[in-house]
Parts: C-alpha cells; structure tokens; sequence
C-alpha cells in the first residue's frame, strides 16, 4: 500500500482528498490511499513520515508552504526554490524529503487557458495576496511576460494597499489574481476589499478559491462585467503534476 495526504489547516475546504480517491478508482490505480492530516504546527507532518512508513508523498496548503522548507532536506531547484514555496513534498528513496511546486504549473496553464487569446493583451497583474501561493503566481506571471504588483493589507515595498486602489490602478491591471483564502468555505461573504466598481468587461479576475464554485469575490466581479474564473482547472493540474512527482523515478 502507498500512502500520501494533505497537509495544512483548517482543512474543511479541501477537494484533494475526494479527487486522488476518485482518480485511484477511475484509473485502476491499486493500492493506494489519500488521507486529510490537519497540523497547525508545519513541523509536525516529519511525524507523519517517521511513523507511516508507508507514506511516500503530501501536498502541502494554508498556511504551511513556506513553513515546511527548513524541515525538507532538499528543494527542486526548478520550482521550489525558485519560488520559495512548497506544496509537494515527496519522500526520495533514500529516505530523505524533497519539496516541490507544482501550484507554478497548475496556474500558469490554467491562467492561459482561462485569457485565451487575449493573452497578449494583458499586460499588468495585481496579485492579492503575499502567502505562498501568490509566489508561485509571481513566478508564473513573470515567465508570462506578465508585469505584476501586490496588494496586501499593509504597505510592503512598491506594492499598493487594498485603501489605496483607484480607478486609474485597476483600469491599468487588466488581470487580478486573488491568492488569499478569503470567500473560502464556510467563510463565503468574506472578499477582498477592491473598488470592483471600475472593473469591466476587458478585466480578467482570478480567484485561487475553489470552494465555494462562484466566490463573492468573483460575484462581485461579474456583476461589474468583468471576465472570472475559479482556482478549480489549477487544483486539478497542480494535483496531477503531483502525481507525476510522487511516481517520478
């Protein structure tokens, strides 16, 4: 039997579970097992490890990506620690633990599926957001040729705090990503605080949000025009991009 999981907290919201159980069954894929390990302490999931040695692999959420990297022995030069970020751990052979990053390639397919071909129009981003799913859309975004700025409830650097958002920022973003877990289940009225009054239909609004289907954050933006999208077609292929990393020789 081989065994993964999720790793984060709290885990109320989460799909993978049911997806991986549904992909084994659908695929004939024998023995194997998905479970759901909510740990507020990151460091605790080398427990996991050391008492199930049959686990092989975890995926890591809120609010552990960044948390987990000193306990890792090593990171995958081409995702993880470029982007400074882990949401696949996979246990090599030799027993050590290895990070990964496959939300960089959930996204970045899913946001060039999602702009289609006004892709070329999109020039500049606000990431809403600085946990460690917005480095991996930072990441993404900048291999898009994507100029992006960030959004976040105090000021950091040359971003913008959510007060200081303007008519004339947001027509000049064409793109806003929201990589916080506002508007999650159970918390569905929450969103972020935008001026979605100046959105409209050339604006292409991302919510890295999966449940609830439709966010207030998207609802918002739709009733303002603008083109929506939730992190659902992301979480699928980030989910296969792990199992691709886990099965990896």
């Amino acid at each position: 039997m081989r065994h993964f999981g999720l790793i984060g907290f709290p885990l109320s919201h989460s799909f993978s579970k049911k997806y991986f159980s549904e992909k084994f069954a659908n695929e004939g894929i024998k023995e194997c097992q998905y479970e759901l390990y909510p740990i507020e302490d990151a460091g605790s999931f080398l427990e996991l490890f050391a008492h199930d040695q049959e686990l092989l692999g975890l995926n890591v959420t809120i609010p552990h990506k960044q948390a987990v990297i000193p306990f890792l022995d090593r990171l995958d030069p081409l995702s993880a620690a470029r982007i400074g970020a882990v949401n696949v751990i996979k246990r090599e052979k030799d027993g050590s633990l290895s990070g990964y990053n496959s939300d960089y390639y959930g996204f970045k397919n899913a946001l060039v599926k999602f702009l289609g071909v006004n892709i070329h129009e999109v020039e500049s981003a606000l990431i809403l957001g600085k946990g460690g799913a917005a480095l991996a859309v930072q990441a993404a975004l900048t291999d898009l040729n994507i100029k992006f700025t960030y959004v976040s409830r105090t000021k950091q650097g040359d971003g913008y705090t959510y007060d200081e958002l303007n008519a004339q920022i947001i027509t000049e973003h064409k793109l806003i990503v929201n990589t916080t877990p506002l508007g999650m289940y159970p918390q569905l009225e929450q969103c972020a605080n935008i001026p979605y009054q100046y959105l409209g239909s050339s604006h292409f609004v991302y919510d890295l949000v999966y449940n609830p289907e439709i966010t207030q954050f998207m609802k918002n933006a739709q009733n303002a025009g603008a083109n929506t999208s939730n992190g659902l077609e992301m979480l699928i292929l980030q989910a296969e991009k792990a199992w691709e990393i886990w099965n990896m020789d």
